[in-house]
């Protein structure tokens, strides 16, 4: 009887549901809760469940579940809470994935960090993919590795037990006790992983953690397939799709973007293919420099997801630490790298640097000559031998048009890998997919970052390979366009507030091709301590905001995101989920982000009604 009442409600759940859950990527911050994310929305969703109301209005009434769907989305936590609800467990104890292998990763995390023993214990044959030894070796996991002809025989064991199941359906599953964690794979979907009992709970967390930074959430729809085929009790059926080649034309559209023809690989966030650079680049560490010491050189006030994920994977491989490089707020990014490269090269350690050009939020460029030549100088070891080179690892998302790898270009001779986000400009926005590319000098590289991508089962979804495939061949005329609304929007700012502090590329930098569509508005302030002023300012960034989603509201929205495809996007960095860590290094200054299509003369009026306010 309950399993009826729950599958006719989602029924009409997916018959009323908003069209913007299948195709956002990125959602209002001025009406979510961080803190709640997930329990908030379902909170809401069970009241409309026990009424029996599935109407529309009070669907797209419900609260933002995620503010941006790599981490979740509200169809995610709607197959959570059935699969929770069909088989009596908690809804926070299921947790979908669009990996097979990043669940597994998340668990064996956990325990090393705990020196907690784990066992993986399956029927079937496992994915070729999934490779067990280079877990152990490179991502330094420890764990038995245990086939069994069926659950019931399951061996007992002093640590957690990682159970792995392969079926097409999964609404009900036989959970038994021996089983800690219990991971579905999905043929084609990825996978759902379900925490067993209390004494597992505060595991749930930092699985949580691992799949908003080394993977995404099971995609919007794939989620759909799988509640669709919950509800009529069928596999899903494979569609016919052109998968092959979409995959042809994006490789072609990087190629072109990025003026080099060497491999590029295409994941299902950048995120995605950022931890696949780093875990490529030890394993290439590992294996041609036994014994030293690796570094990852990283601002520690650049993208939050970044520095994050860098320290993450320091946490759990013995010889990887990370080091600050210091580039915004009146550092030089080129002294800093100076700085630290000497450190480095006296140790007689690997330097691995990530960097953004220009920098988020602040939109500064280094000066790209000197630049090349401190990435390209030689240095000595402390016993006067000839220190490993540095590998520039470069995060373009703000300004993707812009060639620094091809024959002739300003890095074509440093080792550098170039990576950008797919949600912005690649896909205007369509989905969560990142790319990333590397030059004649690092071509060798790249076979290691795929093995990696691969491993963890983080290609780009098929849709995602269709969305890029239909997007990316007009993004550099989006970005131009785009531009020339952001050139003219901080024109006027600086105009009607020349009070206010902008950063954005001077009209030099923008002749060279740097043309983003972001700039940070740093407002003028009020106040007799630093404190008051600081307050004040804080205040002013959200009034500013405010003022502009509610009297713009079908275009001006308080989101984490660029590089759209329609509208203006306004967030404060250091407040979203996707900011800086550290609360030092947190800058609260406004980014603004405009795109090709948009009411520029509503947005300057709004802004100067602003102005008068102040």
């Amino acid at each position: 009887m309950k399993d009826t009442k729950t599958l006719n409600f989602i029924k009409d759940i997916l018959i009323n549901m908003p069209s913007s859950w299948l195709s956002i990527t990125t959602h209002r911050l001025d009406i979510y809760d961080e803190k709640l994310a997930k329990t908030q929305f379902l909170e809401q969703f069970e009241i409309l469940f026990n009424n029996n109301n599935s109407e529309a209005i009070a669907i797209s009434e419900l609260p933002t579940a995620y503010d941006y769907i790599r981490l979740g989305h509200p169809l995610s936590c709607l197959l959570e809470w059935v699969i929770a609800n069909l088989n009596n467990i908690k809804p926070k104890n299921v947790i979908s994935f669009s990996s097979k292998t990043i669940p597994i990763l998340a668990i064996l995390r956990k325990n090393l960090l705990a020196n907690k023993s784990t066992q993986i214990v399956f029927t079937d044959e496992l994915p070729k993919f999934i490779d067990f030894k280079v877990l152990k070796n490179i991502y330094g996991y420890k764990f038995d590795l245990k086939k069994v002809e069926k659950a019931e025989d399951i061996p007992e064991f002093n640590g957690s037990t990682i159970f792995i199941s392969q079926q097409d359906e999964i609404s009900n599953i036989d959970l038994k006790s021996e089983i800690d964690f219990f991971i579905n794979f999905h043929s084609q979907f990825g996978s759902i992983l379900l925490v067993n009992g209390e004494k597992n709970e505060s595991c749930i967390s930092e699985i949580q953690h691992v799949r908003r930074r080394e993977t995404i959430a099971m995609t919007p729809v794939n989620c759909l397939a799988n509640l669709n085929s919950i509800i009529t009790k069928s596999t899903f059926k494979n569609k016919k799709n052109n998968t092959e080649s979409d995959k042809k034309l994006v490789l072609e559209s990087i190629a072109d973007i990025t003026g080099t023809n060497t491999k590029a690989v295409v994941g299902s966030s950048g995120l995605s293919i950022q931890y696949a650079i780093m875990m490529g680049l030890i394993h290439d560490a590992l294996e041609n420099h036994k014994g030293k010491a690796i570094r990852f050189i990283v601002p520690p006030n650049c993208y939050g997801g970044t520095n994050d994920q860098a320290r993450r994977v320091a946490a759990c491989i013995d010889n990887v630490e990370v080091m600050d490089l210091p580039v915004d707020s009146g550092n030089d990014m080129v002294s800093s790298i100076n700085v630290v490269l000497d450190k480095i090269a006296k140790k007689d350690a690997i330097p691995y640097i990530i960097a953004e050009i220009p920098t988020n939020p602040r939109v500064e460029v280094p000066e790209l000559m000197q630049l090349e030549k401190v990435l390209s100088q030689e240095r000595r070891t402390g016993n006067g031998e000839l220190a490993i080179e540095p590998v520039f690892i470069l995060d373009q998302t703000f300004c993707p048009n812009v060639h620094f790898l091809g024959k002739g270009e300003i890095l074509s001779k440093v080792r550098t890998i170039s990576y950008v986000s797919g949600s912005k400009f690649p896909s205007g926005g369509k989905c969560t997919a990142g790319y990333c590319i590397g030059n004649t000098r690092t071509e060798s590289l790249m076979d290691k970052i795929e093995l990696h991508l691969t491993l963890c089962d983080n290609e780009a979804t098929n849709l995602q390979y269709e969305l890029l495939a239909k997007q990316m061949p007009s993004m550099n005329q989006r970005i131009n366009d785009a531009y020339k609304n952001t050139r003219e929007f901080v024109n006027f700012i600086n105009k009607t507030l020349p009070e206010a502090k902008i950063n954005f590329v001077s009209e030099e930098l923008a002749q060279q091709g740097f043309t983003p569509s972001v700039f940070s508005l740093d407002l003028p302030t009020k106040g007799a301590t630093a404190k008051e002023k600081e307050e004040y300012k804080r205040k002013l960034n959200h009034v500013l905001i405010n003022l502009m989603i509610t009297e713009i509201p079908n275009e001006s929205k308080y989101c984490v995101s660029y590089g759209q495809l329609k509208g203006c996007y306004w967030t404060i960095p250091a407040t979203s989920t996707q900011g800086t860590t550290k609360e030092g290094d947190k800058d609260y200054i406004a980014r603004v982000a405009l795109s090709a299509n948009m009411d520029l003369e509503h947005h300057k009026k709004v802004f100067l009604d602003f102005v008068k306010t102040i």
